[in-house]
């Protein structure tokens, strides 16, 4: 889900330049960690039509209800009825990846405790980082209440883009001119404390491919800023209006940095269980007192959290994991459910 958040993409001017090497951040060529059998094609094929034929129940049957009916009667309780649906078909996902796939999640940093209202930044390692934020959500109790910014095309979508309206998704031209307005208009009705929300926002606007990854070091090195290698610098323009807009109703911001073992996987590599073998995920609480107001100085401190998520991928890359791990446990089939 490569949603922008909102500002200007980093263009190079000029001449040719030199292109150096990019340290890659997974063996993102090397081979699958898992062979891709008959027995996995069909188990992988069963698991995705489950998952779709409830979807279209959920969203054709259901959602209307809770969407159009009870919330003539109250928006809160529009919103909690829609959620609790979300959640438990939401569910199925962790346990596809986590039970019938064997993917090892390792959670790491701190053992948050679980939060309402949440603003969430996270890396952009693969197209499917945001599935896995739901293995995290699910084991605070918040899964059905999570939401992304995600591209206006996706919005367009059958049967799924009824889904994201349904869900509150906001969407995204990239276009800052055209996004500032949109962003504002949703994000003002999320104000009210009693609504939780877990919004996720991913400040690199796309996701990580060494190609990128050169034009970002071309784009700090004119301007003075650091050079990354495992992340892109972040665009926050979108981040700054959520925080703007949600500040005063928020009980946490979480700073999420994503990584993954044998290989970055792709959304087929996750239907299959063929990649990834593990997912790490670490987690470190920011108090909002912590982050600054001006716009200019929320640019300069999102930029150090990225310095510091390089950090922790070089890291990773040179130990196999991230510090401080085991901070949430494997979790029973009935929970998935629950």
């Amino acid at each position: 889900m490569n949603g922008s958040n909102g500002s200007q993409e980093h263009h190079v001017n000029g001449e040719e330049k030199v292109v150096h090497h990019v340290n890659r951040p997974i063996l993102n060529n090397g081979p699958k960690h898992r062979p891709f059998t008959p027995m996995r094609r069909c188990r992988g094929v069963a698991c995705v039509a489950i998952i779709l034929s409830t979807a279209f129940l959920l969203i054709v049957y259901l959602a209307p209800i809770t969407t159009f009916v009870v919330r003539l009667f109250s928006v809160h309780y529009s919103r909690k009825t829609t959620s609790i649906l979300f959640g438990i078909w939401l569910s199925l996902w962790p346990f596809l990846f986590e039970k019938i796939n064997k993917t090892k999640f390792v959670f790491s940093g701190e053992n948050v405790t679980p939060k309402r209202r949440v603003l969430l930044f996270a890396n952009h390692r693969t197209e499917v980082d945001w599935m896995y934020l739901w293995d995290l959500a699910l084991r605070k109790g918040y899964l059905g209440y999570i939401k992304y910014i995600l591209k206006s095309s996706l919005m367009k979508l059958p049967i799924f883009s009824w889904a994201f309206h349904i869900f509150e998704f906001i969407p995204v031209e990239r276009k800052w001119e055209i996004d500032e307005a949109i962003m504002q208009n949703k994000l003002s009705k999320f104000k009210n404390p009693r609504d939780p929300i877990w919004l996720a926002v991913f400040p690199e606007g796309t996701d990580y491919t060494e190609k990128k990854c050169i034009m970002s070091q071309e784009y700090a090195s004119e301007h003075g800023l650091p050079k990354l290698e495992h992340v892109l610098l972040p665009k926050t323009k979108g981040f700054i209006c959520c925080l703007q807009q949600l500040r005063s109703s928020l009980d946490a911001v979480y700073d999420v940095t994503i990584a993954y073992k044998h290989r970055l996987p792709d959304f087929l590599d996750n239907v299959y269980g063929v990649d990834p073998s593990e997912v790490h995920i670490h987690i470190r609480t920011v108090q909002l007192s912590d982050i600054p107001t001006s716009e200019d100085e929320i640019t300069e401190w999102m930029i150090e959290r990225f310095r510091q998520k390089d950090k922790l991928l070089s890291d990773f890359l040179a130990k196999g994991h991230f510090p401080d791990e085991g901070t949430e446990g494997d979790l029973s089939t009935p929970k998935y459910m629950s």
